[in-house]
């Protein structure tokens, strides 16, 4: 073999490791963005199923200060009308303003409030 014929096939013996070397190395970048984008996308899947469960926790927990609104709602309506009633009667009281009617009111309001002042301490 001659040196011109010796170095030709070097050339190309060598040529292509080092294009497979280079190609290797773009392949390995490749593989190796993939597999940060495999992971990232790992991540994003944790964080959204994260966030579905706490949209979920706040959706209960929005149900159930509604619906304890609309007991207090119900609650208050209840109260407004045994209110009424209530005062309905003062009316009739202090329309009439009797003396001894006027006497045992106060005496029945001030009882009423020591009651619930010693139910409630």
């Amino acid at each position: 073999m001659n040196a011109r014929g010796y170095r030709s096939t070097r050339t190309a013996l060598f040529d292509g490791i080092e294009e497979g070397g280079i190609r290797a190395s773009a392949y390995s970048s490749h593989e190796i963005d993939e597999h940060e984008n495999e992971r990232a996308m790992d991540g994003l899947q944790d964080r959204v199923s994260i966030l579905k469960r706490i949209s979920g926790d706040i959706n209960e927990e929005v149900e159930a200060h509604n619906r304890m609104l609309d007991r207090m709602g119900n609650d208050m309506d209840s109260s407004r009308g045994f209110l009424s009633g209530t005062v309905d009667k003062f009316k009739t009281v202090f329309e009439t303003k009797s003396s001894r009617r006027m006497g045992t009111l106060v005496a029945s309001f001030v009882a009423l409030f020591m009651l619930v002042y010693y139910l409630t301490r």
